[in-house]
């Protein structure tokens, strides 16, 4: 897997940081180089690290950049309002973007929360960036109830924006998963027209660096660069 993927989920919490690090370590182990962009990082205080400093402590040797950062946890457009600093501008994120991929087999476009949370107050999302990247967007989702309708949700979104999808990811599966996490795994393709291509173990963020690396692979399907689900 090479270019730019845009990632993105159904919502916050869904596991995105912890599947773009999977992402990144799965290509770092094959020889790639690696860059990893988040448009927006709220809920941080100045000098606290976000989800790039998490990819980078998960992966490996990546290229972090974050070149918006807002304190406050909310959707990127209010917490930029309420802080009183700039919005993201789409258009510099994709410049950024195309930059990183002329000196990087892979870059790897971290949303916040879901693919249409609104980036500022015109109605820039992260769908837009892709939109200007041409990029294919991977959806993150969760294993539990509720998944089916957020996922297709977002899928149809993908499709009325002329938006490529590669598949899903599952965020976060239980150790031990009730009926509804054992059925979405099968009912998930089927709602969405989308191959499931990775599940990612509950905890996964917590592992050591070096499981986690070691593992990256096994989780992820091979077009998205790993060796698992085939």
């Amino acid at each position: 897997m090479t270019g730019v993927l845009v990632v993105t989920g159904t919502g916050t919490g869904v596991g995105k940081t912890v599947v773009t690090a999977a992402l990144a370590a799965a290509a770092l182990a094959r020889g790639r180089t690696v860059a990893v962009l988040k448009p927006a990082q709220t809920g941080v205080a100045p000098g606290e690290p976000g989800d790039v400093a998490e990819v980078v402590r998960l992966a490996g040797p990546v290229t972090a950049v974050e070149p918006a950062r807002y304190p406050e946890p909310l959707a990127p457009a209010t917490a930029a309002r309420r802080s009183g600093l700039p919005p993201v501008d789409p258009a510099v994120i994709a410049k950024t973007a195309r930059a990183l991929a002329q000196e990087h087999d892979l870059v790897l476009v971290e949303g916040a929360g879901g693919l249409l949370v609104r980036l500022d107050d015109t109605g820039a999302t992260i769908a837009g960036i892709a939109g200007l990247l041409a990029a294919p967007v991977l959806v993150v989702t969760e294993a539990g109830l509720g998944t089916l309708n957020a996922s297709e949700l977002t899928a149809e979104a993908l499709r009325a924006r002329g938006l490529a999808c590669p598949g899903i990811v599952v965020g976060s599966m239980p150790a031990a998963p009730g009926l509804a996490e054992r059925c979405n795994l099968t009912d998930l393709p089927a709602v969405t027209g989308l191959p499931l291509l990775g599940v990612l173990p509950a905890g996964a963020g917590s592992l050591p660096p070096e499981v986690f690396r070691t593992a990256a692979s096994g989780w992820l399907a091979p077009p998205l660069g790993g060796l698992g689900r085939r």
